[in-house]
């Protein structure tokens, strides 16, 4: 009894001190164990210096992102030094002793606070904690952390976000917005979907006409593909030097970024440059419309091989993960069941012109491996015999993931009714931005397990985790974009860090009044609907 009520006492004060002083470890996404200590707390002032041990580059980029947190949030000035600590500082180390790459310790007592990893991205994981744990907090205030030890580890090692720039043409000030979004939101794969039927959007030297043509549609279907068009020339590209200094933002928070050359569907773009790799010959234009074409590359056309392959050698001098994401989706055959190469080539290989996907992604795939590169597709690619090696993102449900597990492939669950992020966030749609349909609410997307006990632990292992998606054909602005990922992204980031048995979805709600305070303070457009009062008074503006 002498224990609970000491306990009481501890965790009164706590609360207490933290509703006081804005601090709170309760944050998203939720640590593993966060134990309170009895100790004083840490007060941080001017003068107090984030230290770092040794010359690491990467140490020492933690310790100035920390600094910068700091500053934004309190306004105190915090310098970087990699000295001897001493009392007041905020130490950073690595420490091998700890298990996993990602994995970070907190320990906070009266005389410093010490965050370790045993890798800097583990530190990097421990300075967001950190930074969230003072959402909100006032600046002219005394800023007090309680003292307390927690101990972190994500759930599951791919932990990402698509941005569709196909459909949409995105500045690159805002690709860098989203990678800071994956940051904060402890993700650690930026999914760069690079090209669709409407748009190339990514320099290639040896086909400069990619970007002269391919980037460019003449005009933009109204609405979900109404009989009219807004008649207004729609482009932009990425320059391969923009690619690098993205690639890069990236690397320095801990993010790596997997590009995505959608084919052998989705590839009008590049036909409407090079039309005699389709297999009708054209004309072709870039698309305008939303949805599927018939139109696909010509797989029966050797230099259909030597392009995507010249593509390739290029795309992986700037991106350096050994994952490529060759797209495999909404493919469709009518093209190749017509056309005497595919006809040859099926004729060839034993096969009918129909199942002609297969051999394209092998083929792709050894190419990709002979280059030291693994190979990502959409879930479709399943629908041939694929090498096991392949990883497949399911997207058209749980079940194709499920499946492609028990089959031996690695997944990575994105599946739509819980991860794609175009679909509207309310079912009340007058006031809202127009979406590409469908009805995914927080709650919702908080409900999802990328890999629940009805799997079998062989098919569990196989599950690397999960990722969101923002397709972009009805979301042409960044605050619109930002409209959309915010606040799901929040409750995608606990799906992906959080074990299923510590999730609460009234406590995450709890949790998000803090880390929206973020977003505040950083200017992010999110979505309403979870605080009413505010969404009505929104509303009532307008």
């Amino acid at each position: 009894m002498v224990r609970k009520i000491v306990l009481s006492l501890v965790l009164a004060a706590f609360f207490s001190m933290t509703h006081a002083q804005g601090v709170n470890y309760q944050v998203i996404p939720l640590p593993q164990t966060i134990t309170l200590t009895q100790a004083k707390p840490f007060t941080l002032q001017n003068g107090t210096a984030v230290v770092y041990r040794g010359q690491d580059e990467e140490m020492n980029r933690n310790a100035s992102f920390l600094t910068g947190y700091l500053k934004d949030v309190t306004g105190l000035t915090v310098t970087v030094s990699n000295q001897k600590e001493k009392r007041g500082d905020i130490v950073l180390v690595l420490d091998k002793k700890i298990k996993g790459d990602e994995s970070y310790h907190i320990s906070v007592t009266n005389k410093n606070i010490l965050v370790s990893g045993k890798t800097a991205t583990g530190v990097f994981y421990g300075i967001q904690t950190l930074r969230k744990s003072l959402a909100g907090v006032n600046k002219d205030a005394q800023i007090a952390f309680p003292s307390v030890e927690i101990n972190d580890s994500p759930r599951f090692a791919y932990r990402g976000m698509m941005l569709d720039c196909g459909r949409h043409f995105f500045p690159v000030s805002f690709v860098k917005e989203f990678i800071d979004l994956l940051a904060l939101h402890n993700m650690n794969v930026f999914h760069w979907h690079l090209t669709d039927d409407q748009g190339w959007r990514i320099e290639i030297k040896k086909y400069p006409q990619l970007t002269q043509i391919g980037s460019i549609r003449k005009k933009t279907i109204i609405g979900h593909n109404s009989d009219i068009d807004d008649g207004t020339p729609y482009g932009g590209f990425y320059t391969q030097e923009d690619a690098k200094a993205i690639v890069e933002y990236a690397r320095q928070r801990h993010i790596k970024v997997i590009p995505e050359i959608d084919m052998p569907g989705h590839m009008v773009a590049a036909l409407a440059t090079f039309p005699e790799l389709g297999c009708t010959g054209g004309p072709y234009e870039v698309g305008y419309a939303w949805g599927v074409y018939s139109d696909v590359l010509c797989l029966g056309n050797e230099k259909t091989y030597t392009f995507v392959q010249n593509v390739i050698d290029e795309l992986i001098q700037i991106f350096p993960a050994e994952e490529f994401h060759i797209g495999g989706d909404e493919t469709p055959t009518e093209r190749w069941i017509d056309c005497p190469k595919c006809q040859a080539l099926a004729k060839k290989l034993g096969t009918e012109p129909k199942h002609l996907q297969s051999y394209f992604t092998n083929r792709m795939e050894q190419y990709l491996n002979s280059k030291g590169r693994t190979i990502i597709g959409w879930d479709e690619i399943l629908e041939g015999k694929i090498n096991q090696s392949a990883t497949i993102m399911s997207w058209r449900g749980v079940e194709n993931g499920n499946r492609a597990a028990h089959l031996g492939h690695d997944v990575i669950m994105a599946p739509n009714e819980f991860a794609y992020f175009d679909h509207y966030q309310t079912n009340k749609t007058n006031n809202e931005p127009m979406a590409i349909g469908g009805y995914l609410p927080v709650e919702k997307v908080y409900s999802f397990d990328p890999a629940p006990d009805s799997l079998s632990a062989d098919a569990k292992r196989h599950i690397l985790g999960a990722q969101a998606n923002l397709w972009t054909e009805y979301i042409p602005y960044p605050q619109q974009a930002e409209y959309m990922l915010l606040p799901r992204m929040a409750a995608m980031a606990e799906v992906q860090w959080v074990p299923t048995n510590k999730k609460d979805f009234k406590a995450f709600t709890e949790r998000l009044n803090r880390l929206v305070k973020i977003y505040d303070q950083k200017g992010y457009v999110y979505a309403l609907q979870l605080w009413p009062d505010r969404y009505n008074a929104n509303r009532q503006r307008w």
